[in-house]
């Protein structure tokens, strides 16, 4: 399979599911065309997904970091950051797309923002549910690329996200017309609704998907036709 850049027991990072690793690399007949499919185990959902090798860099499926580049990412989430809004709707989808980006930096990015905002006040379950997903994948990266316990990890993330002593990093909430009240959540649930009568048909660009909705065996069977 040398036309592949990842190899069968390779660990990825598949940035809306989670750190998996690469059990098989092999064909398969889609519609009358043979298309060439990696077979990744994510652990953390018992899941198995099988994406076309040709779709894996779109989907942002990539190795894992270096120690290095892992530190970097922990060190993140003690900055400062730029003033957050506080429509719930403008800052999940801002949020969303970094993870569909899904670099070790855009993903700490969610995990600082989102979190210094549940000090202020609580997140909306959508962006409870992005925080949480981000945070796993955050942890299982940094576990690996520094080899280190995840239990140490889980503890070095919360002490760079709040330091003994220190204050909120965010300096300032920028206020839209729109706030999280309670009746905005009537959105969620209509939106909620829509995807589980459509969960047999789910695109891989979904909001909601990406946030880390995942089944126990997901097939990617190509561009027409993907289920996460």
């Amino acid at each position: 399979m040398s036309d592949t850049k990842f190899q069968i027991d390779q660990k990825v990072v598949y940035p809306s599911q989670g750190v998996g690793v690469v059990t098989e690399v092999f064909t398969k007949n889609f519609r009358g065309e043979d298309i060439l499919y990696y077979k990744i185990y994510i652990e953390s959902s018992d899941m198995i997904v099988m994406i076309p090798v040709s779709k894996a860099e779109e989907l942002g499926i990539r190795p894992i970091v270096s120690a290095e580049e892992a530190q970097k990412a922990l060190d993140l989430l003690s900055d400062d950051f730029e003033p957050i809004t506080s429509d719930w709707k403008l800052r999940y989808q801002m949020n969303l797309d970094l993870l569909k980006k899904g670099t070790i930096s855009d993903i700490a990015a969610i995990v600082r923002c989102l979190y210094n905002r549940s000090k202020i006040k609580e997140l909306p379950i959508l962006e409870r549910k992005l925080y949480d997903n981000a945070k796993k994948l955050l942890e299982d990266e940094v576990s690996l690329a520094m080899g280190k316990p995840l239990k140490e990890v889980e503890s070095t993330i919360h002490t760079k996200l709040e330091p003994p002593g220190a204050a909120i990093k965010v300096k300032k909430i920028i206020e839209d017309e729109e706030d999280e009240d309670d009746s905005l959540m009537d959105d969620v649930n209509s939106d909620s609704k829509s995807r589980s009568r459509d969960d047999s048909d789910t695109d891989d660009d979904s909001d909601a998907d990406d946030a880390g909705d995942m089944g126990d065996d997901d097939y990617d069977d190509g561009a027409d036709d993907e289920e996460f």
